[in-house]
């Protein structure tokens, strides 16, 4: 027996088992489009309602190409995108060496699937809801043509409209039993919307069932979304469901968009991609929100997610920069105590933020040369100071400079002797980082013990702020 020769056979078996194997791990798509020839296809996945490129081929002249990778694609729904910029979906998951073929004009209707049976089930799904949709629109069309002029048709296509809709529940429940396991079955569920008890068997009144209805979505929003599954992240709905549950479920306030974002970070369940986007996608929504107040969501956000390492992706100069911001914004968050300011007047009289006793006091910061605040401030003015001095409110005005020629001229000019003008000549009062001030004019409000109440809203929403508030404060 010559075992030189063995060796060597045995090692080049080992090597071919390996390369197969590799090959084997990777994907492999073979497409067929008839009706195209030597241009080029794009093969993409669903991210955050964008598509991103997994890979582009030339196709020959006979439509055919091969999308080859050695690394097998994250499963999800991905896109074959044409020349002419139409596209039609497919469902990628274990099975990655497969062939699809179908024609250029109608490709979802016409596509034929080989050695998928999970993409050949979606795309009998997409067929079966392309025309069940079809049919939908046709009767909505005419419900809103000819619904009044004909009540008695009208009900017939309602009934119409519901047994389509039965139809499709059904065929959803056929996906969920007989491809238990799968992503398609995954991905069906997690269109599903959920069903709400009617509470109606309570003897409470109307308006406490709606608050329970309301609950009970709230807290089983997620239930048919497998939020360890990070597959769902590449599909086409995933961001929109979330972004309905925060702009549309959730109650708009720091709080409650806090402990909802922990809640449902939670359910990612060790996911790390999945984690990864929701800590991201929660951030963002805060940081980025106009909506008055939300800097604390993003401050509690930041802390529990980024300064706290469990954010492991992000470097140190990220870490950095955002500590520098929320050590800024944490002072002067609604529901907090005012920073108390040490300022002087003109006349070098010296005042106490803290020691203006006022129901209300408007802390404004500005300065006379900025093209803003010469439109801000003679609007206070007249919409605050005019209407409410009366009541008891006071104006604190920050000049934010040290040359006071421009200021005091501005004063004069616009009649504002009766504030409390102060500034800072000696940089002695910290109130830039106190108070976030990286541009002119920045208008807080106050309550009577000091509290922010309001911050960095425009002269023309202080008169209704104060308005609500005086209402909501009787006394």
């Amino acid at each position: 027996m010559n075992t030189r020769a063995t060796l060597r056979s045995l090692s080049i078996l080992l090597v071919t088992l390996f390369c197969a194997n590799t090959m084997a791990q990777g994907y492999k798509i073979d497409v067929t489009i008839k009706g195209w020839q030597d241009t080029t296809l794009i093969l993409g996945h669903y991210f955050d309602k964008k598509m991103l490129v997994n890979d582009t081929i030339l196709i020959d002249s006979k439509g055919n190409g091969n999308f080859i990778g050695e690394v097998k694609l994250p499963g999800g729904v991905y896109i074959i995108y044409m020349p002419d910029k139409t596209y039609f979906d497919i469902i990628i998951d274990n099975e990655q060496h497969f062939s699809i073929a179908t024609t250029k004009d109608n490709p979802m209707q016409s596509l034929v699937v080989k050695g998928n049976k999970q993409e050949k089930a979606f795309n009998d799904y997409q067929r079966f809801i392309f025309d069940r949709q079809t049919k939908a629109n046709v009767i909505q069309e005419k419900l809103k043509e000819k619904a009044e002029a004909h009540p008695d048709s009208a009900t017939i296509w309602r009934n119409s409209l519901n047994d389509l809709s039965k139809e499709v529940n059904s065929y959803w429940d056929v996906i969920l039993n007989e491809h238990q396991g799968t992503f398609l079955a995954s991905f069906v569920k997690a269109m599903r919307d959920i069903e709400v008890p009617p509470f109606s068997e309570t003897n409470m009144p109307d308006s406490i069932i709606q608050v329970k209805r309301y609950q009970y979505y709230k807290q089983h929003y997620f239930d048919n979304m497998d939020l360890s599954d990070d597959r769902l992240l590449r599909t086409p709905f995933f961001t929109g469901k979330l972004e309905n549950f925060f702009t549309q479920i959730v109650v708009p306030m720091p709080d409650s968009i806090v402990k909802e974002a922990e809640r449902v970070i939670e359910m990612a369940k060790g996911n790390k991609d999945m984690e990864k986007y929701l800590i991201q996608y929660t951030f963002n929504m805060a940081n980025e929100s106009k909506q008055m107040g939300m800097d604390a969501a993003m401050v509690a956000l930041g802390e529990k997610y980024y300064l706290s390492g469990r954010a492991d992706w992000v470097d140190q100069t990220f870490k950095d920069k955002l500590q520098d911001r929320i050590t800024k914004l944490k002072p002067n968050l609604i529901g907090n105590k005012a920073p108390d300011l040490k300022m002087q007047s003109l006349n070098n009289q010296s005042f106490r933020l803290s020691e203006v006793y006022a129901p209300l006091t408007v802390l404004v910061f500005w300065e006379p040369d900025c093209g803003h605040c010469k439109k801000e401030i003679p609007a206070l003015k007249e919409l605050v100071w005019d209407k409410y001095q009366n009541a008891g409110v006071k104006i604190f005005a920050v000049f934010t400079q040290h040359e006071t020629k421009e200021w005091s001229d501005f004063i004069t000019e616009h009649q504002l002797e009766e504030w409390i003008n102060v500034y800072d000549p000696y940089n002695q009062s910290n109130f830039r980082n106190l108070y976030d001030i990286y541009s002119t004019p920045a208008i807080y409000i106050l309550d009577e013990n000091k509290k922010i109440i309001a911050k960095r809203i425009g002269a023309d929403q202080v008169p209704g702020f104060i308005d609500h508030y005086f209402k909501m404060n009787k006394k």
